[in-house]
């Protein structure tokens, strides 16, 4: 008993511990993050969004959805298409760039239907071989689909084949479709219009006990749901939907676990004040209306990122602030040991925008990409790779 209560005693103290050092400047140390950024896209591509990426031994492996017809992205543009850049972690050097799935792509096994391929997601399955899923959609023509596709890592090359990823609900395991995944919440009392497009895995994979979870979205349809993954990495298992209050069009969400086991999310919100909303659950199941917190007092509409390195949480969120008028142009990343005692570690501050970025740990390092841009108002021309710290 005694060692538990030390053991107890010594958790709380570490804490409610100041984690960064007096005196911190977030501002600089922003700076000093934002200075380090390399261009990763490829040059033909002329716009550019919602990168996501794997580190394995010096390279990174970045997918992103692209194209080279103009800036931005829009999942009703066709020629909008999955791309691959492999970076050298070391040099910042792009080694290659590759196509992993474009509209009406032909594969071995199956051709894509016409549409936009849409916020690529990437796992590493293996040693030697990554997975990357995506979005095929076509809105208001048919239901959208998500599909994976293999890459090999040793050979830099995808496998010739693309599958059907499948959904779990409380009615059956189908093909990963916003229809199914509209219906499960709908059993449950969600009543904004279905739509046929718009269902994502949006935040980063997260592993707790040895199990894969992913929160999925449907932006379309302002609806979240926390899912578990399955051991071949092909169906996601619908555990919990978090939609409320549903006035508020909650959407994009990032999803992790507190040292209690609490479940946290927070979710960007596309009505009212688009201020971040923040709902917990103590089994993924269940959770509690979405309400704010006074950390996050002025967020803007943009994803959000929620992430845990050594014991400590990162929590990123979008600023309505503006430099020089440019939406999504401040960025603040927030660290805690226990998701309520909140410090400014990075503030990131340009109007080349900060926009959807991701965070991933290898080897003792933070790596990150993020979306920027020069003169489109959307400033998603670009992916761009670097080193947190």
């Amino acid at each position: 008993m005694k060692a538990i209560v030390v053991a107890f005693f010594s958790w709380a103290l570490a804490a409610t511990a100041q984690i960064l050092p007096p005196g911190w400047d977030a501002r600089q140390a922003g700076d000093k993050v934002l200075a380090g950024l390399v261009k990763v896209s490829a040059p033909e591509v002329k716009g550019a969004h919602d990168a996501e990426f794997v580190v394995m031994g010096d390279r990174a492996f970045v997918v992103y959805e692209a194209n080279d017809v103009k800036p931005g992205e829009n999942a009703e543009w066709p020629f909008i298409y999955v791309a691959l850049s492999v970076v050298n972690i070391k040099t910042g050097a792009v080694d290659r760039t590759l196509t992993l799935a474009r509209s009406e792509q032909q594969f071995a096994n199956e051709t894509l239907p016409a549409g936009a391929c849409f916020v690529p997601r990437l796992l590493r399955k293996d040693d030697r071989t990554l997975r990357c899923y995506f979005a095929s959609e076509a809105p208001r023509t048919r239901q959208s689909q998500t599909w994976f596709i293999d890459f090999d890592v040793v050979h830099l090359m995808p496998v010739n084949e693309i599958h059907r990823a499948k959904i779990k609900t409380a009615a059956g395991t189908f093909d990963m479709t916003p229809q199914r995944f509209y219906e499960d919440a709908a059993a449950q009392g969600f009543a904004r219009e279905a739509k046929d497009f718009g269902l994502y895995i949006f935040d980063s994979f997260k592993v707790f006990d040895g199990r894969t979870y992913v929160a999925l979205n449907n932006y379309a349809a302002g609806q979240n749901a926390l899912a578990i993954l399955n051991a071949d990495l092909d169906t996601f298992g619908v555990l919990g939907h978090y939609n409320e209050p549903s006035a508020l069009r909650l959407t994009e969400s990032a999803v992790n676990r507190l040292p209690d086991g609490t479940w946290l999310a927070i979710c960007r919100q596309d009505g009212g004040n688009h201020n971040y909303t923040f709902t917990t659950s103590q089994d993924g199941r269940h959770w509690t209306p979405g309400e704010f917190r006074d950390f996050v007092p002025n967020g803007a509409s943009s994803r959000p990122t929620f992430d845990c390195f050594d014991g400590v949480y990162y929590l990123g969120w979008q600023e309505s602030t503006r430099v020089d008028g440019v939406g999504r142009s401040v960025f603040n990343i927030d660290v805690s040991r226990d998701g309520a005692k909140w410090e400014r570690k990075y503030r990131f501050e340009t109007a080349k925008s900060f926009q959807y970025p991701t965070f991933h740990q290898h080897a003792g390092a933070i790596y990150l990409t993020v979306t920027q841009g020069d003169s489109d108002p959307s400033r998603k021309e670009r992916i761009v790779f670097g080193k947190l710290e």
